[in-house]
C-alpha cells in the first residue's frame, strides 16, 4: 500500500471510492434509531420511546457542536497526505484525539448545567423527563469516546480510507443494537439499558478505530514527537480552524432549529407535515454528503500538494457526481414522494397538506447540492474564516426572508429555507476564486 496516492490520479473511481462508503455509512445510521424505537416500543408505554428520543436529541445537538473534530481533522490530514508529511499525518490525529479527550472530559465535568439547560429547553412532561434524565446521566460518560470517534472518522476520510469509516460506523451500530436488546429487554433495564448500550458501543468503536489507526501508521514514515504534536504554530492553526468550523456548525444548527420552531408555531398539522418532508431532505443529505466528503479529502490532498490542476479536477469530478445524484433525488421525490407520505402518516389531513408542500422537498436537493459541495471544498482547504462568515451571512438572510415571507405561511418558510441554502452557496462561491488563486 502506497503512503500517498497523488491527487493527479483522481478519477471518477477515486471519487466513488470515498463517496460510496460514506453514503452507506450514512444510510446505516437511521437503523439504530429504528432499533431503539422498536426495543422501547416493546416496553408497553410510549413514555419510554419519548425518553430515548429526547435524550438522543440532546446528545446529537451537544456532540455535533464539536463536529469540527471530524471536519477539521479531515482537511488537515488530507493536506498532510498531499504534502507527503508522515509526521504531520500522525500529529493531525494526535492533536484531534487530545482535543476530543479534553472536550469530552469537560462535558462530563459540566454535565449538571448542560442537563439542566437541555431539559429547560426540552420539556418532556412529568412521565418522560425523569427517564430522559436517567438516559442523560448514563450516556454523558461516553463523551470522550464519541468525540474520539469523530476525530478517527475524520482522519480516515482525510487519508481517503472511507471504507474504514464505514466499518467503524457499522461496527458501532451493530454493537449498540446488540447491547440495547440485551440490556433493555433481556435484563429489563429499559431506558437505562439503551443509554448503557450506546456508551459501550462508543467506547468499543473508539478502541477499534485506534487499533486500526496504529496499523495504518506503518504506511506513513515518521515518528510521534512531542515537539511536532505540540508545535505552537500548528496547534494554533488547528484550534483556529476548529473554532471557525464550530461557529459555522452552531449557526447552521440554530437556523434549522428556527425552522422547526416556526413549524411548531404554525400548528400541529404544519409541524407534522414539515417533519415528514424534512425526512426527504435528510435522506437526500445522506447521499450528497458522501460527495461533499470526497471533495474534502481530495481537495485537501491537492492543497497539501499545492497543485491547482489537482484542485480543479477534484472539485470538478466530485461536484459532477453530486449534481447528477441531486437531480436523481429530486426526480425521485417528485415521482414517489406521495407514496412515502402515505407510508409515514395515516392522517388524512396530514397526507393532503404534505402533498401541497412536497415540491419544496423535491427542489431542495438540486438547490442545496452546491452549498454541500462548497462546504466540502472549503473544509478540505481548511478555510474556516470563510465558512464562518458565509454561515453567519446566510443565517441573517434566512431570518430576513422568513420575516418578508410571513404572509405566505408555510410556503414562505420553505422558500426561506431554500434561500438559506442558496445563500450558503453564493457566499462561499464569492470566496472560491480567491481560494483557487491561493493554491
Amino acid at each position: 500500500m502506497s503512503a500517498v496516492t497523488p491527487a493527479s490520479r483522481v478519477t471518477h473511481r477515486t471519487v466513488l471510492a470515498i463517496a460510496a462508503p460514506i453514503v452507506l455509512s450514512n444510510l446505516s445510521t437511521p437503523l439504530l434509531g429504528i432499533a431503539d424505537t422498536a426495543v422501547m416500543g416493546r416496553m408497553g408505554d410510549p413514555k419510554y420511546i419519548g425518553a430515548v428520543a429526547i435524550g438522543a436529541l440532546i446528545f446529537t445537538m451537544v456532540f455535533w457542536t464539536f463536529g469540527f473534530l471530524r471536519m477539521g481533522t479531515t482537511g488537515l490530514t488530507a493536506q498532510a497526505l498531499g504534502a507527503r508529511d508522515g509526521e504531520e499525518i500522525r500529529a493531525a490525529l494526535g492533536r484531534a484525539m487530545l482535543i476530543a479527550g479534553g472536550v469530552g472530559l469537560a462535558l462530563i465535568a459540566l454535565q449538571w448545567p448542560i442537563r439542566e439547560v437541555a431539559f429547560f429547553l426540552l420539556d418532556g412532561g412529568p412521565e418522560v423527563e425523569p427517564l430522559a434524565r436517567n438516559y442523560f446521566d448514563i450516556r454523558v460518560w461516553s463523551a470522550p469516546a464519541a468525540l474520539a470517534n469523530y476525530a478517527l472518522v475524520g482522519w480516515f476520510i482525510g487519508l481517503g480510507r472511507a471504507n474504514i469509516a464505514l466499518l467503524l460506523q457499522v461496527f458501532l451500530n451493530l454493537v449498540n443494537i446488540f447491547f440495547n436488546i440485551v440490556l433493555a429487554l433481556g435484563l429489563g433495564w429499559g431506558v437505562a439499558g439503551i443509554a448503557t448500550g450506546t456508551l459501550i458501543a462508543e467506547f468499543a468503536a473508539a478502541l477499534l478505530g485506534l487499533l486500526i489507526a496504529v496499523r495504518h501508521l506503518r504506511f506513513y514514515p515518521g515518528q510521534w514527537t512531542r515537539a511536532r504534536l505540540l508545535d505552537a504554530a500548528r496547534l494554533a492553526r488547528t484550534v483556529a480552524v476548529n473554532r471557525d468550523i464550530m461557529v459555522r456548525t452552531v449557526v447552521l444548527m440554530l437556523s434549522f432549529a428556527w425552522f422547526t420552531a416556526k413549524s411548531a408555531e404554525a400548528g400541529t398539522v404544519t409541524l407534522a407535515v414539515n417533519s415528514i418532508l424534512l425526512q426527504f431532505v435528510t435522506v437526500s443529505a445522506f447521499f450528497l454528503d458522501g460527495f461533499a466528503l470526497a471533495a474534502e479529502a481530495l481537495v485537501g490532498r491537492a492543497v497539501g500538494a499545492r497543485s491547482r490542476d489537482d484542485f480543479d479536477r477534484s472539485a470538478r469530478l466530485s461536484t459532477l457526481w453530486a449534481a447528477g445524484i441531486a437531480c436523481v433525488l429530486s426526480l425521485g421525490i417528485f415521482a414517489g414522494g406521495g407514496a412515502v407520505i402515505d407510508f409515514l402518516s395515516v392522517d388524512v389531513e396530514v397526507r393532503a397538506v404534505a402533498r401541497v408542500y412536497l415540491f419544496w422537498a423535491a427542489l431542495l436537493p438540486v438547490l442545496s447540492v452546491w452549498c454541500y459541495q462548497l462546504d466540502g471544498i472549503f473544509i478540505g482547504a481548511t478555510r474556516g474564516p470563510e465558512m464562518r462568515n458565509a454561515a453567519l451571512a446566510s443565517s441573517l438572510i434566512f431570518l430576513g426572508l422568513w420575516w418578508l415571507l410571513l404572509p405566505y405561511g408555510n410556503h414562505g418558510l420553505w422558500a426561506a429555507l431554500a434561500g438559506f441554502n442558496l445563500m450558503r452557496a453564493a457566499s462561499l462561491g464569492f470566496y472560491f476564486p480567491r481560494l483557487r488563486r491561493s493554491i
